[in-house]
């Protein structure tokens, strides 16, 4: 009987988990009582590397006005002429990457988070299949690599740290690899994953 080196992210998939949001750790902050949440999907693809998965990243532009040089997962706002947040990701990954949706297996979704950008961030978790050689858009993405899962599966190697924004003090997760400084948003939902697959 073959053992899918996935198994263990199918079974955390299936496993209840919360919401979460960027005030996780910020109680205090307020946002405006007119904020609207915008639907957003990120791909959380996984590629078999010598039989290990990886999830894939991106590093932003640095010439982007939102969050530049950050890690992130591909993705981004659902648009009129997409179905659902899913097919926003798919899009969005297509765009940023080059990955072919045909070679996407959707595995199931993590629950949403919130960001202080006021998106409703929808996580796709889904396995690559075959080979992918990454194409980086370069208006938006200076950098596609590669996370083993293993990484990301273990609570302990995220952190809390804070720094000041918008005159506040804000706490955020961490979860370094390498020369990759991964924290906000993408360590919060890696964060929320881990626990699912230590449960």
């Amino acid at each position: 009987m073959t053992i899918d080196p996935l198994d263990p992210l199918v079974a955390a998939l299936s496993r209840d988990g919360a919401a979460s949001s960027d005030f996780d750790l910020n109680p205090d902050f307020k946002l405006p009582q007119s904020h609207k949440l915008r639907p957003a999907g990120v791909l959380a693809g996984f590629v078999m590397q010598d039989g290990v998965p990886q999830v894939i990243l991106t590093k932003r532009s640095s010439a982007l006005k939102h969050h530049p040089g950050q890690i992130a997962f591909p993705g981004g706002k659902q648009d009129e002429g997409d179905a659902d947040v899913t097919a926003a990701a798919l899009r969005e990954a297509q765009e940023e990457v080059g990955l072919d949706p045909a070679q996407v297996e959707v595995l199931g979704l993590l629950p949403t988070h919130e960001t202080v950008t006021s998106f409703l961030v929808t996580p796709v978790v889904a396995r690559v299949r075959g080979d992918f050689t990454p194409r980086p858009e370069p208006g938006e993405v200076a950098e596609v690599f590669t996370v083993p899962l293993t990484h990301f599966a273990d609570p302990a190697r995220f952190s809390v740290q804070s720094r000041r924004w918008r005159g506040l003090r804000r706490s955020y997760y961490t979860v370094p690899y390498g020369p990759y400084y991964i924290w906000g948003a993408t360590a919060r939902i890696l964060r929320g994953l881990a626990d699912r697959m230590v449960a």
